[in-house]
Order: C-alpha cells, then sequence, then structure tokens
C-alpha cells in the first residue's frame, strides 16, 4: 500500500469486538456494559466522519495534529457526554470543572456539583496504567484506553495507523490508592495524583473491556 493508501485506511477506526466485552463487570448507579459499549462506538463513529471529512481536504487525522493530552481529553470528554445519552440513570455533571465527571441523574441539584461523593469519574489515555489526576480521593474511576498516532509519529518513522480501543476498566478507588507525584523546584509541571499498583489491581479485576492480542495491560 502507498503512503496515501495507508492513510486514508487509518480514517477509519478499528471496530469494537462485542465479544470482548466482559458481561460480568460491574458498573455502578445502573449503568451496564452495553451502556459504555454505545458510546464506545458512538466515538469510532465520530472520529471516523471526522478524520475522512478532513482526508478529503487534505488535511492530517485529529489525532496527529494535536497534542497527545488534548486528544486523549477529547476522547475522556466524549465518553462523559455520551454515555449519559445512553444510560438514563446517570447524568453529565454541569459544573464547570466539577468532580466526577458522571453523576447519579437526579442526586443533585441541576446536576451540577463541584464536589461530588458520588459518581463515576472518566479518563482517557494512551497509557495501560500510571493514570494520573488532580486530586487523590475516593471515586468510582472509569479509564479507556486507547492506541493511536501521535503528533511526532512521521518524524520517528511511525506508520499511520488507526484509532482503536485497548480496554476499558474501573472500580472504586480510595484515597490509598493514589500516589502525589512530586516535581522539581524548577518544574512548572502541575503536581497530579497517580494510582498506585493497588488500585491498578482494583480496576484491572473488574475490566470492562479488552481486544484481543493486546499489551494494553502494562503499556
Amino acid at each position: 500500500m502507498t503512503e496515501t493508501d495507508l492513510e486514508l485506511a487509518a480514517c477509519r477506526p478499528v471496530p469494537l469486538e462485542m465479544g470482548e466485552f466482559n458481561p460480568k463487570a460491574v458498573i455502578p448507579y445502573g449503568c451496564a456494559v452495553e451502556h459504555v459499549s454505545a458510546a464506545m462506538s458512538d466515538f469510532l463513529g465520530f472520529l471516523g466522519f471526522i478524520n475522512q471529512q478532513l482526508n478529503r481536504k487534505g488535511i492530517s487525522r485529529l489525532e496527529t495534529f494535536l497534542m497527545p493530552a488534548n486528544f486523549s481529553s477529547i476522547v475522556g470528554e466524549f465518553m462523559s457526554a455520551t454515555i449519559p445519552k445512553h444510560c438514563p440513570t446517570l447524568a453529565r455533571n454541569r459544573y464547570h470543572n466539577g468532580h466526577p465527571d458522571l453523576l447519579p441523574k437526579g442526586m443533585y441539584p441541576r446536576e451540577a456539583q463541584l464536589h461530588a461523593s458520588e459518581g463515576i469519574e472518566v479518563k482517557a489515555s494512551r497509557y495501560g496504567r500510571g493514570w494520573q489526576g488532580h486530586n487523590a480521593e475516593d471515586v468510582w474511576l472509569m479509564v479507556f484506553v486507547f492506541e493511536a498516532n501521535r503528533v511526532t509519529d512521521m518524524d520517528r518513522g511511525i506508520p499511520p495507523r488507526p484509532f482503536r480501543f485497548l480496554k476499558v476498566v474501573g472500580a472504586k478507588l480510595s484515597v490509598s490508592d493514589w500516589k502525589f507525584a512530586g516535581r522539581s523546584d524548577t518544574s512548572r509541571r502541575t503536581i497530579t495524583a497517580a494510582v498506585k499498583p493497588s488500585g491498578f489491581a482494583k480496576v484491572e479485576a473488574n475490566w470492562i473491556y479488552r481486544a484481543a492480542e493486546t499489551d494494553a495491560g502494562g503499556r
């Protein structure tokens, strides 16, 4: 295949394999595996449409010109916005930068809370572990791990490849499952908390989706 053919093929995300969802996964607040699956399928359709339109205009795919953190944020925000479309018992937190991302519908006024004790925090990442957040706290965490090209891939000789979800995991974490990551005196990086091995074990034990033949557990 030519480079042009590879780029066009990469505009079409890898479809989900329904047999790779875990029917025994436990998700709170009335959310079911089918709701998560439907939201993931919506994102694949969205990204495929956008990237094919960009390709027709001679523009690079979305994931190849956005900074990695920005693209991960788009994946996570899309899931937070779309899961409630399929799950009638969850609502997106309408408070600006409110935590967590999803709230039990009807529990909080106007579905808005700066810091709620109930709900689901959603994160998307290219990495299979070591996920970070701004605070160490008790929270039900759902992580969408994906594979996609980066801005720097062309310079590194990495060929075009389509977006695909590698795994989705989730569980209730406690404060003790987080560890604050330090920084040097000269660093301007925001201090964050990372999921410890104890938290990783919890979410892995309650996996929701796992693509076959991947090393998503430790990437």
